[in-house]
């Protein structure tokens, strides 16, 4: 087994691995580093949680060399404001006995701090898309010295609707420089912007889209409503004493805010929220809490869901079931992280039950069915969104029980398009095969009506 001390790194960034207390590169570190040394483009594929950060960041500091100027030789670009903080946090860790000059960029703050940081001179920038493209266009940020761009969450950047600002920085930086991409899936649009402005770039895989993390149990509860879950949930966490560090996901904003008033009533003080709504410095707050230990848990949307790495995540918590199968799979990924084991439990309503069967067959996993206690108060209260049925995002057209059989399947099969964010973008996932033996157990269970 490889140690970092096997990759021959200067000795000032050695001592800041040393001092973090890191021995052995992951395996898609050890996989990425010989071919970003190389120059060549890269495009790398890799589950969450498995030190995506680091393999792009440590060989291009193993390169690093002293140069005279103050524009940025390395641009990171990642999708979301909480990401840029992680990575330029991390990025400083590794740098901190070393000259590099790093600053980090994203809206939702005064824009002109950050022009008089960037005017002052920076050697790696850390940006989302649409503040970077400010940045460029004003002519404070140049790109003339730069020798590397990192794309991390490259389908996440497209999904959250970025990619005319991709495209328009791509256009203002010059050919020649190395590309080094990182996607948790491969979509066509992800291809086609590959094909357009990237020379070939080499593929690292460490695993597919839908391959189960394993060393997260996986259970459901299939439940009439969400207050019912709401219900099930406050059980769990009188009776689990070890969920201690907890993300609860639910599918907008609104639930995110609905959810943290009923939690409170008999939790108080022991959660916190996190949506776009919230202000930068709200949101950032929040996560340090949830860090410090102040808080049990975070009630959030998909945003939390790429990424970020908070640690020691003990369980997760889909209140919701994820609107896309693949979108379940970077929300679990919130726990089990550096060889620890974690939980998530899925509450299921009848309206959610295809998109669950959709996430198992892409894992080639069901999950564990757990019975909802006799004791439970079933509630006959209906949300807004539950009464209106055409407010459900489900794949195909909702189907009776009865009717889930064989021909079910067979619909699925054709339909292999998932909406993955943006209006009237749909966008085909490169999977593995489903298997075969996993529909027919799912069809069975469908002819016997449960």
């Amino acid at each position: 087994m490889k140690t970092f001390q096997d990759f021959d790194l200067p000795k000032s960034l050695q001592k800041a691995i040393d001092t973090l207390g890191l021995t052995t590169p992951t395996p898609i570190q050890e996989k990425a580093l010989p071919v970003i040394l190389s120059g060549r483009d890269m495009m790398g594929i890799a589950q969450t949680g498995t030190g995506k950060t680091f393999a792009y960041l440590i060989p291009i500091l193993k390169q690093w060399k002293f140069q005279t100027t103050d524009s940025p030789r390395v641009v990171i670009l990642v999708p979301t404001r909480e990401l840029v903080v992680q990575v330029q946090e991390e990025l400083e860790k590794l740098v901190q006995f070393m000259s590099v000059r790093v600053a980090g960029v994203f809206g939702g703050v005064n824009i002109n701090t950050q022009r008089k940081a960037v005017a002052e001179g920076v050697d790696i920038l850390v940006g989302t898309p649409g503040r970077t493209m400010d940045l460029a266009l004003d002519g404070v940020l140049r790109f003339d010295a730069l020798q590397k761009l990192v794309i991390d969450e490259f389908d996440e950047i497209l999904n959250l609707g970025f990619r005319f600002q991709i495209t328009s920085i791509l256009t203002m930086m010059k050919d020649k420089k190395q590309n080094i991409l990182f996607s948790a899936t491969m979509t066509e649009e992800v291809d086609e912007i590959l094909d357009e402005y990237f020379d070939f770039p080499e593929e690292v895989s460490l695993a597919p889209s839908g391959t189960p993390l394993e060393k997260i149990e996986q259970f459901v509860y299939h439940v009439p409503n969400f207050l019912t879950k709401v219900n099930l949930l406050k059980d769990l966490l009188v009776r689990n004493d070890n969920m201690e560090r907890i993300l609860v996901f639910v599918n907008n904003k609104k639930l995110v805010d609905t959810t943290f008033d009923l939690l409170d009533e008999d939790f108080a003080g022991q959660f916190g929220v996190i949506h776009s709504n919230k202000s930068q410095n709200y949101r950032l707050n929040t996560m340090a809490s949830f860090q410090r230990g102040e808080l049990r848990g975070l009630i959030t949307t998909d945003i939390m869901a790429r990424g970020l790495d908070i640690s020691d995540i003990t369980h997760v918590i889909n209140l919701q079931f994820s609107e896309v199968p693949e979108q379940y799979i970077h929300r679990i990924g919130r726990t089990g992280r550096a060889d620890k084991e974690g939980t998530a439990i899925s509450m299921v309503s009848p309206q959610e039950e295809e998109i669950l069967i959709e996430a198992e067959l892409l894992m080639e996993k069901e999950l564990k069915a757990m019975d909802l206690p006799d004791y439970i108060e079933i509630s006959e209260k209906k949300l807004d969104f539950e009464k209106d049925r055409r407010k459900f995002k489900t794949i195909g057209k909702p189907i009776k029980r009865e009717e889930k059989g064989d021909a079910f399947h067979e619909k699925k099969d054709k339909n292999k398009k998932v909406n993955l964010g943006g209006p009237g973008k749909r966008t085909p996932r490169k999977t593995a095969p489903r298997n075969r033996a996993v529909e027919a157990k799912r069809a069975a269970k469908r002819k016997k009506g449960k």
